[in-house]
């Protein structure tokens, strides 16, 4: 295929086709017909009396006029509100400075509160209407039948609606301006730290993925510099954390769930079957995940792995991943998978979808997010190693997902985290083995390693991050939390799933202040496991019987939001209620570490 155009510069994304700036025609339009279709939508509900106490129960022809309309009209508001908050939150994103877009994005959260007002009185109407006669009677109503179905669901755990209008309003000021206040707080954290002969003040990412050198004692000096910088700024971080998490508490208390972890199941469409058969399985397999550091340990010519050598690369690559190469390489790799794939790829890298720079002011991490249509925005912090190339093939993935969602309505499209890591996962899988390939012994150690980072990080970690936030909750209904206090829960999470695997002296007790997910939502962490491992067993599917699979995996992500998980398995004949199926996909992972395994002893007899 046309190879990607070369250059020395990590890109920054485009959002000018979304809009041409904000004090432009086309974004000021935009935005007041939105805020226009909010009034009418309120209206709309106001004169057929959604979700008032004299709404009708019964499923005549009046109510499924104002059915089929509320379905329509929240289609269309919600799909114009994501175009405005896509745009206004790339910009802050990658600049947290940009104060012109932060005051939008605040004038677009406030309206939002109006339109999320509306969900509870929408979700206690379902409630209480006879939904199998409505999707008899109407095609739009049977379209959206499964997210239907979820809000008969949810009507049982709603307060009054004074009570949930109230809870929308004080949200602005509550968990959600925490959220904006640690993200906005943590990208402008900086440190000054002595690197290549000069003393400079780094950005908190720049810090971080420092992580990645080759040098044992940068890695050290970087981990000692982000732990104090993190440090000197726990208490508002930790101020934060408290108050999101103390606000989940009491809304779950007072909407009848039984705990956070039974509104994350219901969120992430499994059950809590499926999440135990899934970290018990896990749990068994952590001696594996220690073997492979303690074969990581002896590469390093050390005892054990300290935290800041998790990321550490090992074996050697000819190829330093400049950020041009890795997209050739993605573009080929997919192209062997499926024209679609591949073609979408290389628009994300044409038409400048992607911002991979690490700078002060943008956040950390990596995310992709839909801009509308069949298209996205993939926001990374780029590192020329081949996690980097490997970390861009799984945003990628996402963007693939959301091009295969683009002719769905936005309710029919909305994916729950556990089914939202299949396409991302799937493609980590393709250029992970397209690498292997062909790669020479030293190669492979590096690429095996770069991948069991990943799943040692999936699997160990996050499962350190689900006991973690166990913890918080449980104690959060106690009393707030102490920055020292989530050190202590942190550290001990660590300690009970990497075990023997790192130095209990050298662990991350931060990593609460690094993690963002925690400050915008509830058990993010468990989806991420799922993703990995249903992804390696699709594609164990695939690999066993690949013809036709690419259709039937189209429609498996155009299907994500319109069925549980349990069921989208079903159709790939998997149950994921039961441990065979993730001893099967841990089993894969297990072949890497043994393959690891060998190749370290290759290495020490040289």
């Amino acid at each position: 295929m046309e190879k990607i155009a070369p250059t020395t510069e990590l890109p920054h994304w485009d959002l000018t086709t979304l809009y041409s700036g904000l004090e432009a025609k086309d974004f000021q339009a935009d935005f007041a017909a939105w805020n226009g279709a909010v009034s009418d939508l309120i209206d709309l509900f106001n004169a057929h009396h959604i979700g008032a106490s004299d709404a009708p129960r019964t499923t005549d022809a009046a109510v499924m006029s104002a059915l089929d309309a509320a379905i329509a009209a929240l289609n269309d508001v919600e799909a114009r509100a994501h175009k405005l908050y896509a745009y206004l939150s790339g910009r802050v994103a990658t600049n947290s400075r940009d104060t012109e877009a932060q005051a939008w994005l605040s004038r677009l959260q406030m309206r939002l509160a109006d339109l999320e007002k509306l969900d509870p009185r929408f979700t206690a109407w379902i409630g209480a209407l006879d939904l199998d006669a409505a999707v008899r009677a109407s095609p739009r109503v049977a379209a959206h039948a499964y997210a239907l179905q979820r809000a008969q669901t949810e009507a049982q755990h709603l307060m009054s609606p004074a009570e949930e209008d109230l809870a929308a309003d004080l949200n602005m000021t509550g968990g959600r301006a925490w959220s904006r206040f640690y993200s906005n707080f943590s990208s402008q954290i900086t440190a000054e730290m002595a690197l290549d002969g000069q003393t400079r003040t780094l950005p908190i990412t720049a810090i971080r993925n420092l992580a990645y050198r080759p040098e044992r004692d940068v890695r050290r000096q970087a981990y000692e510099t982000e732990l104090a910088a993190w440090e000197r700024h726990a208490m508002p971080i930790a101020t934060a954390l408290n108050s999101i998490k103390g606000q989940a508490n009491t809304l779950n208390r007072r909407r009848g769930w039984q705990s956070p972890l039974d509104l994350a199941l219901f969120n992430n469409a499994i059950d809590a079957a499926t999440l135990d058969a899934m970290l018990t399985t896990a749990r068994g397999f952590f001696p594996e995940f220690r073997r492979y550091l303690k074969a990581k340990a002896r590469l390093l010519g050390i005892d054990t792995c300290a935290w800041y050598d998790l990321f550490a690369p090992v074996g050697s690559l000819d190829r330093p991943w400049a950020f041009a190469d890795a997209a050739d390489f993605i573009v080929d790799q997919f192209d062997a998978f499926s024209p679609v794939l591949s073609g979408l790829a290389k628009r994300a890298f044409e038409e400048h979808w992607i911002d991979a720079e690490p700078r002060d002011g943008k956040r950390g991490g990596a995310f992709c997010m839909w801009t509308g249509g069949d298209t996205s925005r993939i926001l990374s912090n780029y590192q020329t190693s081949y996690g980097g190339m490997s970390t861009l093939a799984h945003e990628l993935g996402h963007a693939f997902h959301n091009h295969c969602l683009a002719e769905r309505t936005y309710l029919q499209r909305n994916t729950p985290m556990t089914l939202a890591e299949t396409a991302s996962t799937f493609c980590q899988i393709i250029v992970r083995n397209a690498a292997l390939r062909s790669a020479p012994e030293a190669e492979q150690l590096a690429i095996l390693e770069a991948d069991l980072q990943d799943s040692t990080q999936v699997v160990v970690d996050i499962s350190s991050r689900v006991l973690f936030e166990s913890q918080v909750f449980e104690q959060r209904e106690e009393r707030e939390l102490s920055a020292d206090e989530f050190c202590a829960i942190m550290r001990d999470s660590q300690l009970d799933t990497y075990g023997e695997g790192l130095d209990p002296d050298q662990l991350h007790p931060y990593m609460w202040a690094v993690k963002p997910h925690y400050y915008s939502s509830v058990f993010y962490n468990f989806p991420y496991m799922f993703g990995l491992l249903f992804g390696l067993g699709v594609y164990a599917q695939y690999r066993e019987a690949p013809d036709g699979f690419t259709d039937r995996y189209q429609e498996l992500l155009s299907s994500t939001g319109m069925s549980s998980a349990r069921d989208l398995a079903a159709g790939f004949g998997i149950d994921i209620t039961t441990p065979a199926f993730w001893q099967s996909s841990l089993a894969l992972i297990v072949e890497d570490i043994d393959q690891f395994e060998a190749l370290v002893a290759s290495a020490e007899r040289a």
